[in-house]
């Protein structure tokens, strides 16, 4: 199925934290998890139990995380039969975006280029079986496919899906954190369809290089890729 979670970002946004920060880390990786789309709009987080014992925090600091992202619009919490954790739908738009630091946009973007770059030459020179083959060619065409409403959270798993099939567990986790950083910068502004089409066509030539096995277009397609959405970004921030 394309639109569940790839495996190895769940395990990253849902690894436990460290003990010093525990509330700021558990809700900074809840705000990851709505970011990266690994729980979609209008869908439930998983139990303050199992939080709990993935973040391998107290559910009183996990219901504490819950209730500062409620008051901040990202999460309803609903009683009942069916009730639990929903991430909001739709999610807040920030009426005044935080200021991006000239050095704050090029330390990220310079880390992503790095992680995104390696992750798709890493993916192409592996022997990839016929379900990680499918599954990331699946993934591409629920982006191209998507609506405007779907279309950043499905990129994101498209991108997240690349630095998985690498087989580098860790890779994932840094690509996550990176890409949830972007995605803030990303909601600000709004998708622009000349630019979703040149991105899907960018987005085939990444997957067909991957499945090919040539690294080296791999790495050259998204690079220009990722030039492509830096210049929008420098554009709408600075």
């Amino acid at each position: 199925m394309t639109d569940a979670p790839l495996a190895e970002v769940r395990r990253a946004v849902y690894r436990p934290v460290r003990e010093g920060n525990a509330l700021e880390d558990t809700t900074a990786r809840l705000v990851q998890t709505v970011r990266l789309g690994v729980v979609p709009p209008g869908e439930s987080l998983p139990s303050e139990r199992d939080l709990a014992a993935m973040y391998a925090v107290s559910r009183d600091t996990v219901r504490e995380a819950i209730r500062e992202l409620a008051d901040a619009g990202y999460l309803v919490r609903r009683r009942g039969r069916y009730g639990g954790t929903f991430v909001a739908d739709p999610l807040p738009q920030p009426e005044n975006p935080r200021q991006v630091t000239a050095e704050e946009l090029e330390d990220v973007l310079g880390m992503r280029r790095v992680l995104e770059a390696g992750a798709a030459r890493a993916a192409a020179a592996r022997t990839l079986d016929a379900a990680a083959r499918d599954e990331l060619w699946a993934r591409y065409e629920a982006v191209a496919a998507a609506t405007e409403s779907d279309y950043r959270r499905l990129d994101t798993q498209l991108h997240l899906a690349i630095a998985e099939a690498a087989g580098i567990p860790s890779l994932v986790a840094l690509a996550a954190e990176n890409r949830a950083r972007v995605n803030e910068w990303l909601n600000t502004f709004p998708l622009l369809r000349r630019n979703i089409e040149h991105s899907n066509a960018q987005h085939e030539r990444i997957v067909t290089a991957i499945l090919a096995g040539r690294p080296d277009a791999a790495v050259a397609v998204i690079l220009e890729h990722l030039a492509g959405s830096e210049a929008l970004l420098r554009g709408f921030l600075s």
